[in-house]
């Protein structure tokens, strides 16, 4: 993602890469990196953390103490991690989402719409598949439409995550499955199954790049802004409002 994010910058008139943080250097990288924040000697404006959830201790008490703005891009925080995010959030600008796609983030929109229009008349079940490298599951962009449905739902939903031997009848709930193979960049999709018919909503990503292409415009947004927790609906608006 950090090759992405500088290949997609190499050109662009707004912003520039002038650091990176990593434990390795990256081949053939054309700017400094350091095995630490402490380490870091420029003053960038905005923080793009598309690394893992190890990386957000160190990332937040640089933000917070040089008062730099953070876009994270990473998912599988444990929810201690997310109340340390809050915090920080408290002072400095973070930007905290499970997918900067901007199909993804439609897709969120309009799972919603279906869900507060087909109440509780439909079964609703979400499956996600990713590469055989991802680590977490379900994926973050999961939870996001999961928990993104139950805040239109009268009745709340748990989350069932996959089902496996008898288990009875199906009840109140969000059926997650998680799919692992190959090199699938991401595919989503949301299932609303009632009595005779069947509605499908889904998202493909073909490339990573639509990623690093959301997240640069999330970094570009939130520069200069105050301190508070910001999410992709903030930047797009009323396109999936």
């Amino acid at each position: 993602m950090g090759a992405n994010i500088c290949e997609l910058l190499a050109n662009d008139g707004e912003a520039r890469v002038v650091c990176g943080v990593d434990v390795r250097v990256p081949e053939g990288c054309k700017v400094p990196v350091y095995d630490s924040f402490d380490k870091v000697k420029e003053k960038p404006d905005v923080i793009i953390d598309f690394s893992s959830p190890a990386a957000l201790e160190g990332e937040l008490g640089y933000a917070v103490r040089e008062g730099v703005p953070a876009v994270l891009a990473s998912t599988g925080y444990t929810g201690e991690q997310l109340e340390d995010i809050k915090k920080a959030a408290e002072k400095t600008a973070v930007f905290k989402t499970a997918n900067f796609s901007l199909g993804v983030n439609l897709l969120v929109g309009l799972a919603k719409k279906a869900a507060a229009a087909l109440g509780e008349n439909f079964d609703i079940e979400i499956i996600e598949r990713h590469h055989n490298k991802k680590v977490d599951a379900p994926s973050g962009t999961a939870l996001m439409l999961a928990d993104g449905i139950n805040e239109v739902l009268d009745k709340k939903r748990e989350y069932v995550e996959g089902r496996s031997g008898i288990i009875g009848r199906r009840g109140d709930e969000i059926g997650i499955h998680a799919v692992r193979g190959g090199t699938i960049v991401g595919e989503h999709e949301v299932m609303f199954a009632g009595e005779d018919e069947i509605i499908t909503l889904a998202h493909s990503a073909r490339s990573k790049r639509v990623f690093a292409a959301g997240a640069i415009k999330a970094a570009k947004w939130l520069a200069g802004k105050k301190s508070g927790l910001y999410d992709m609906t903030d930047v797009l608006g009323d396109i999936i409002g």
